[in-house]
């Protein structure tokens, strides 16, 4: 199979991209002309395109068998919300225009979970409605509405959501674990509360078999095996680093006044905060999900708990020496 990956210059793009290559496909990352990622294998190639900018991707697709996007911007403070809705709503629509023009034979557009914002009670499937929280979860809803309206014209796009991805060659939950390293990570109202971690193989797993088995139109979650507490958490990463269990706990309200504080503060030299006052809603919030119709309808079924999933997490960081 002949397949295109946008996003392929990012943790997920990239993983994705290794994967296909592994399994004898014939790969085309997109990536826009300012980026010096380079990648080297004999059925793979780099082409330019910029998924905000719908003249550059005429053509990109022409031959494709399968189309995987998956490019996109995790939630970072001070971000405008338009920078968001640019890159996922209008990025998707551009994508998928010009897939309906080449023909592509099947479509995965890479959602999250977090489109459906905060769940209280049993874990959310696909069914439950989308109630975003915050801009990057309205983009992504935003993205997922227009890719339903595409699948209803006809377009074979499938989307899947997979949840708070980690593991190796990640850098962007790299903070949290230095954080328990250095004994400077704290839980938010005891640590009770709920995320769904997802290790990148199995993610990786998860949203190939969508690609392939998954029903046009349809939503599948793509997670790890159980939600953990993010108290939980902190003592996976402790233990896995040798570091003593995380010890120091907030009331929600002071977390997000610190927060802010941060974000004022690290704004004037234009860089991100250690904690935006989104971080401390996601480490005070429940997010948990079902990923019963991914195995009941692709087979999926993830094989990394989270003990095994931060071990092999840590081994790589340390052997790239960054913790």
């Amino acid at each position: 199979m002949k397949v295109v990956v946008t996003g392929a210059t990012g943790f997920v793009g990239g993983a994705l991209v290794r994967a296909l290559l592994a399994d004898g496909h014939e790969v085309a990352g997109v990536k826009r002309p300012s980026s010096t990622i380079t990648h080297q294998h004999p059925n793979f190639a780099w082409v330019h395109g910029d998924v905000t900018d719908p003249a550059s991707l005429r053509g990109l697709f022409d031959g494709a068998d399968w189309l995987i996007h998956a490019a996109g911007m995790l939630g970072q403070a001070g971000v405008p919300e338009s920078d968001y809705l640019k890159l996922h709503e209008q990025g998707t629509n551009n994508v998928l225009a010009e897939a309906e023009k080449a023909g592509v034979d099947r479509i995965l557009y890479v959602s999250s979970p977090g489109v459906l914002g905060p769940i209280s009670g049993v874990p959310a499937d696909e069914t439950a409605p989308l109630a975003p929280s915050n801009p990057y979860e309205r983009s992504k809803a935003a993205a997922e509405q227009v890719a339903q309206v595409y699948a209803s014209a006809g377009l074979p796009v499938i989307i899947a959501r997979p949840e708070f991805i980690y593991g190796p060659t990640d850098l962007h939950v790299l903070g949290l674990f230095k954080a328990v390293r250095d004994g400077r990570f704290f839980t938010i109202n005891g640590g009770h509360n709920h995320c769904h971690p997802t290790y990148i193989d199995d993610a990786i797993l998860g949203m190939i078999l969508t690609l392939q088995h998954g029903s046009p139109g349809e939503i599948y979650h793509i997670t790890g095996p159980k939600p953990v507490t993010f108290r939980e958490l902190g003592q996976t990463i402790a233990a896995a680093m040798e570091v003593p269990s995380p010890k120091l706990n907030l009331p929600r309200w002071l977390a997000w006044l610190g927060a802010l504080g941060l974000e004022l503060s690290f704004s004037l030299f234009k860089k991100q905060p250690p904690l935006s006052r989104t971080g401390v809603a996601f480490f005070s919030e429940d997010r948990r999900f079902s990923w019963q119709k991914a195995h009941e309808e692709l087979g999926y079924r993830p094989h990394f708990d989270l003990e095994r999933g931060v071990a092999e997490t840590v081994a790589w960081y340390r052997e790239n020496r960054l913790v």
